[in-house]
């Protein structure tokens, strides 16, 4: 009897009319569930607005801005979330790095360095 397996003891508290296989749950991925994380798609928007702010005013310091929430974003991101959009914003704020120094291409200076210079 030690080496059979296959009968249940009588001292088994498991009942088999209550075993229910585990299902995973449903993730909505439009809805964030309550201890989700959202820093990725926060700095993803800021980023986005930065860039649009560094390419359309000509700040420097907003595409600067902007590559640095970039890059948050793209390294606080799930392997499920949309690929395509972080690396859009990369690229855009990329590019709102470039485009500023090409059409001037002197150092930044802050607007806030007048005020502690």
């Amino acid at each position: 009897m030690i080496g059979s397996s296959n009968h249940q003891s009588h001292s088994d508290p498991r009942r088999a009319d209550r075993e229910r296989r585990y299902k995973a749950p449903v993730l909505n991925s439009q809805v964030p569930s309550p201890g989700e994380d959202m820093t990725p798609d926060y700095t993803n928007i800021l980023g986005m607005i930065f860039s649009m702010c560094g390419l359309m005013m000509r700040l420097k310091w907003c595409a600067w801005v902007a590559l640095y929430c970039s890059c948050i974003s793209f390294a606080n991101s799930k392997v499920n979330d949309d690929t395509k959009q972080i690396l859009s914003s990369f690229m855009l704020s990329i590019s709102a790095v470039v485009m500023s120094y090409l059409q001037n291409p002197q150092p930044m200076t802050p607007p806030w360095s007048s005020v502690f210079g």
